[in-house]
């Protein structure tokens, strides 16, 4: 629920404001003078202020300054007689959103104090947008049938709703952020922020004040008050991506988060309460961190309440064609190269790999074949994938059904294919020289090159 101050002397304005307020869903605090209103705005947490202009003790300009010195995103708006429109307007120049003359209608500022919050979250979302790629903030899309996946699916689904913490769990490049913003999307939270934040990106002596901000003066440097990340992610979901690179200071304030829902600002003294959602992860066994020391147990068993679990590409092989066929539709429209489609060597050899990066080496595997796609079909000789791990790949899939002689010949193709083409990255391609290496005529090894589709499946230039 968004929280709003009330500044007014005059009580039955006060109370007919708070009225409406608390109609329109908004819970509503009321100041009778500025001086009351300052003491509020330091103490509690506000998403937007009105106040009259004409107050005793401290006025209306005096209260607009101290929102702003609090937090330059909340936003205020000031009321005013008729007499005084010229000092209103003056005080658009000091932050203030807007001002309304009285006597209003309240439909009016219903309307304005809508647009004022959505101007907020705008802000926010911009400050927000020049850490993130803006492609990103969209709604996340995941791609795959496997059992694997649908179990995945399934508990996101699950958890989504509630306002539990989540801890992600998986290799690099399987998408753990992905699934947090699909949390966040299927959450009551979807039309507030989405913070995500790398804590291994960012040095660890900088991590606390993005993490929660800073007070100006704070350090070297800090020449204005910058709300951090948890603030930005008010109301919202706030994604620690990699926490286990957390050092074990900072986990304590993340663990003072979670337990009492509220942050300091470095270099500041107050208390900022927030209602914010936790989602962590991690692509290390954090019990094992827990066991030497190096993550707070505390912390783990606060983050391990509804633990999800992404299983690596080479677990779900099954979803790969599904994938190569998303990321070559996205690539070949953001290169505007319209191919036809991949050709079945080269899928077989993409559902075979061990996909050592997970979905996100596919993902850059697709869009560089597709820069090096001349014709309208990705081929074998496009996808650059690691030659000996395809190799290892192949062996792995030998087939076990038909006769022995049928599987030994196979394997036979598989393990010379592989020592030839060692061969030729020693020799820098020189057939020469690696048919000395191999012990074999110069004719067998350009049969057997041949024979095996070497030079087109992987070149040595």
């Amino acid at each position: 629920m968004q929280t709003i101050l009330i500044v007014e002397d005059k009580d039955s304005m006060a109370r007919m404001l708070r009225e409406t307020l608390e109609a329109e869903g908004y819970a509503v605090s009321i100041a009778p003078d500025g001086r009351e209103g300052i003491r509020q705005i330091r103490d509690r947490r506000f998403d937007l202020v009105i106040t009259d202009l004409k107050l005793p003790g401290k006025d209306g300009v005096e209260v607009l300054k101290a929102v702003k010195a609090e937090n330059q995103l909340i936003p205020v708006i000031i009321m005013t007689a008729f007499g005084t429109i010229e000092t209103a307007v003056a005080t658009m120049r000091e932050g203030a959103f807007d001002f309304i003359t009285k006597p209003f209608d309240v439909d009016h500022l219903i309307l304005l104090i809508k647009r004022a919050l959505e101007n907020q979250r705008l802000i926010a979302e911009n400050m927000l947008l020049k850490d993130e790629f803006s492609g990103k903030l969209g709604k996340p899309i995941i791609i795959g049938r496997s059992r694997e996946i649908s179990e995945v699916a399934m508990k996101v689904q699950k958890v989504a709703p509630a306002k539990t913490t989540v801890l992600l769990l998986g290799e690099s490049g399987t998408g753990k952020e992905l699934f947090a913003r699909a949390v966040h999307k299927l959450s009551s939270r979807r039309d507030y922020p989405f913070v995500p934040i790398n804590c291994a990106a960012i040095p660890r002596e900088l991590l606390e004040t993005e993490l929660f901000g800073h007070e100006k003066g704070s350090f070297t440097g800090a020449e204005t008050r910058k709300p951090g990340k948890f603030e930005l992610a008010d109301k919202g979901t706030i994604f620690l991506d990699e926490i286990a690179e957390m050092d074990l200071a900072l986990q304590a304030k993340i663990l003072r988060v979670i337990q009492e829902g509220e942050i300091e600002r470095v270099g500041g003294i107050k208390t900022i309460r927030l209602e914010v959602r936790i989602i962590a992860a991690s692509n290390k066994d954090l019990m094992k961190a827990v066991e030497d020391k190096l993550f707070r147990e505390d912390l783990f068993y606060r983050l391990n309440v509804f633990p999800i679990v992404i299983p690596p590409l080479r677990e779900r092989r099954d979803d790969i064609p599904l994938l190569v066929e998303y990321f070559m539709d996205k690539y070949c429209r953001e290169l505007k190269k319209p191919l036809r489609g991949i050709d079945h060597e080269a899928l077989e050899a993409l559902v075979g790999y061990a996909w050592k990066g997970n979905v996100r080496e596919l993902e850059n595997c697709i869009e560089r074949a597709i820069i090096l796609c001349e014709g309208d079909m990705i081929a074998l000789e496009h996808v650059a994938l690691n030659r000996q791990m395809v190799v290892e790949s192949q062996l792995r899939n030998i087939p076990m059904g038909g006769s022995l002689g049928d599987s030994t010949r196979e394997a036979v193709r598989i393990a010379e294919t592989q020592r030839i083409v060692r061969a030729l990255m020693e020799t820098k391609g020189n057939k020469s020289r690696a048919a000395e290496l191999l012990k074999v005529s110069y004719k067998t090894l350009l049969t057997k090159i041949r024979d095996y589709g070497i030079e087109t499946s992987w070149p040595h230039h």
